[in-house]
């Protein structure tokens, strides 16, 4: 489909109301949630299909998608980000990182049942375990000593590494990499 995909803002989700439109989208790289659909079992299904703000975008950004209001008007890229910004603090931040991974062919998926921002893949959920799970953190942030640890240790109880990623002023991404030992 070479044609970008319409798609319609509501609150803090972007819904493409077309299953066969959503499904393309979906195989494009796992994004978004089929609607009612916990864990998809085919890249096809006959629902609509839920994008967070970070994959929507994402996907606006490469032209995949177009986003409408409710009453179809169109948002502007710059429009659309300035929305995610009001929605979310962390946006820029996160979308950066969001953005990096993305460009380097990774699968992002939300980290929140294990309370980071990002579970990241290889080659994506259900075909292979994410290796990782990244929080984002604000460059001027300071991160107490038991939050890495509380990390360090569930993500290792899950077999993960836990990832600190942080948008620096130049707008480069440092990423840094915990892996606990057990003594």
């Amino acid at each position: 489909m070479e044609t970008p995909i319409p798609a319609q803002i509501i609150d803090k989700h972007v819904i493409i109301w077309d299953p066969e439109q959503g499904s393309y989208i979906y195989q494009l790289g796992y994004f978004g949630k089929p609607v009612g659909i916990r864990k998809p079992k085919s890249p096809r299904f006959d629902r609509p299909l839920e994008l967070s703000l970070l994959e929507a975008a994402f996907l606006q950004e490469k032209d995949k998608i177009v986003i409408h209001h409710g009453d179809g008007s169109v948002l502007s890229k710059e429009k659309f980000i300035d929305i995610c910004k009001k929605r979310f603090p962390k946006f820029e931040d996160l979308y950066a990182v969001f953005l990096d991974l993305r460009n380097k062919r990774y699968i992002v998926r939300p980290g929140l049942k294990f309370g980071t921002d990002f579970a990241v893949y290889r080659r994506g959920p259900g075909i292979d375990h994410s290796p990782f799970l990244i929080s984002v953190v604000p460059k001027a942030s300071r991160i107490e000593p038991i939050h890495l640890v509380r990390a360090g240790r569930l993500a290792t109880s899950v077999r993960k590494r836990y990832v600190i990623a942080t948008v620096l002023s130049d707008q480069q991404i440092r990423y840094y990499v915990f892996q606990w030992n057990r003594p």
